[in-house]
């Protein structure tokens, strides 16, 4: 634990804990900071992009910043049940929510880009994910934010503040801690996970101490 975090930890005692990703407090947290979200960069990334998979979107955040690149881009976010469900009154003709992959994939039919921030590590069977994923035959998958292992699997307890989940800061819930399992996923495993497709771009993620970036594409 950093310095920064231990400090706030003694100012300001969590008021209770939230354990893992389905509790609704978190998951509405997440949405009214979606929503308030004003997205105002350009994302290169989504450049003459048709259409999104979104792993672990929560409540479609990624499609607010793709949109002011690709207006008409059609993104289908794959999360828990409990985000589906409070997500779903955003969805429109070209933004859907799934907790199924293969519905995801079949909603879309074609896609361009499969996308994935920070979530790949708190799935039970991240190898299993990124297999089913690839079943999908994105034309590109990209990775951010991944705990590389270059050993054997391994779990830590993770805690955040809850006002820091979600887009942006928010000050309701700021005293309360949501905790949840952060695997660490090995090197070998998740690069192979991806059969059919070539590693064309990785390194380290600035974004997050010990994580890296993958771009895979597929064959043609």
């Amino acid at each position: 634990m950093n310095l920064m975090r231990r400090l706030r930890l003694r100012l300001f005692p969590p008021q209770g804990v939230i354990e893992g990703y389905e509790n609704e407090e978190l998951v509405e947290t997440i949405f009214r900071k979606t929503v308030a979200f004003q997205a105002e960069e350009n994302w290169p990334l989504v450049a003459n992009v048709g259409s999104v998979l979104d792993f672990g979107g929560g409540a479609g955040i990624h499609y607010k910043v793709a949109r002011q690149m690709s207006p008409d881009i059609r993104w289908a976010v794959v999360e828990t049940p409990a985000m589906v469900r409070r997500a779903s009154k955003l969805a429109t003709n070209r933004l859907m929510f799934f907790s199924d992959i293969e519905h995801a994939a079949d909603w879309l039919g074609s896609i361009d880009l499969m996308h994935s921030n920070g979530a790949i590590q708190y799935v039970d069977d991240a190898i299993g994910t990124v297999e089913a994923l690839c079943a999908a035959r994105p034309t590109k998958m990209v990775w951010y934010r991944v705990p590389i292992s270059n050993g054997s699997a391994r779990e830590e307890t993770q805690t955040s503040f809850l006002s820091h989940n979600g887009p942006g800061e928010m000050a309701t819930g700021n005293h309360k801690l949501v905790k949840y399992t952060k695997r660490w996923i090995p090197e070998n495993a998740f690069v192979a996970a991806h059969q059919g497709y070539a590693l064309i771009e990785r390194g380290s993620d600035p974004r997050e101490r010990g994580t890296q970036h993958f771009c895979f594409a597929g064959s043609a």
